[in-house]
């Protein structure tokens, strides 16, 4: 007797949840923390280039650590030598700081339609007070998840499950925003739709997105959710 197959049908979602990494994402900062690495390898590990860290932004300031010094360095070396680096970081982007054009008026658009919306980042909780309160946009987000609240970093898909918890929705129904590899990885090992931002990284090196932005004017809250509505399910 020929074996019963599982009938697949599509289930129609509206988008439940809208995810922002920060850096990148919310602010076009990366070569504002290029230039603070570049002086943080000067002082502790003139052996390395910066091109050698690059390909590891997105993932945690102690997974980098690791990189440099080539060991699993100590949490209070760790924390130490992350505030240090992040010091020079907000000292060389505070002139400069700014949204992503079009950010504002996307936070706006989901919150009208009932779409939550969460910050989902690998920054210290320094760095996203620093961001979220000097734009003056925290308001704007339901809910914000950041490296001290996650055991494992980007690639691994951690962040991205606690903000979808955080706000009660379904990994299928959240569309992430991301720049960086790592963090493309860990939206897709989540479950989620995942929105490239060329932001840090050409657009032909985004694989995996749905389509690639070049910042927030470029897509619509109606595309957002035809996105989060692309799941398929099978029945039971």
């Amino acid at each position: 007797m020929p074996e019963k197959r599982s009938k697949r049908k599509t289930v129609s979602l509206k988008a439940c949840a809208v995810i922002f990494d920060m850096d990148g994402v919310i602010v076009d900062n990366m070569p504002h923390h290029t230039k603070a690495w570049e002086t943080f390898l000067k002082r502790h590990s003139p052996g390395l280039k910066i091109g050698d860290v690059t390909p590891h932004f997105g993932k945690t300031n102690k997974d980098i650590m690791g990189l440099i010094f080539g060991r699993q360095a100590a949490a209070e070396e760790v924390a130490r030598w992350s505030e240090e680096k992040e010091g020079l970081y907000r000292e060389i982007y505070a002139q400069d700081m700014a949204p992503l054009p079009g950010l504002l008026d996307l936070l706006k658009t989901l919150r009208k339609r009932g779409v939550r919306t969460v910050v989902a980042t690998s920054a210290p909780k320094k760095n996203v007070d620093f961001v979220l309160d000097g734009l003056k946009i925290r308001s704007w987000f339901d809910a914000v998840v950041d490296a001290s609240e996650v055991k494992k970093g980007k690639p691994d898909p951690e962040i991205y499950l606690a903000a979808a918890r955080k706000v009660g929705c379904p990994p299928e129904a959240c569309v992430v925003f991301e720049d960086s590899l790592a963090g493309i990885q860990a939206g897709l090992s989540a479950g989620m739709k995942v929105i490239g931002v060329a932001t840090t990284l050409p657009a032909e090196r985004l694989n995996g997105t749905e389509l690639v932005i070049r910042d927030f004017r470029e897509v619509t809250v109606v595309r957002l959710e035809r996105l989060a509505r692309k799941h398929t399910r099978v029945a039971p």
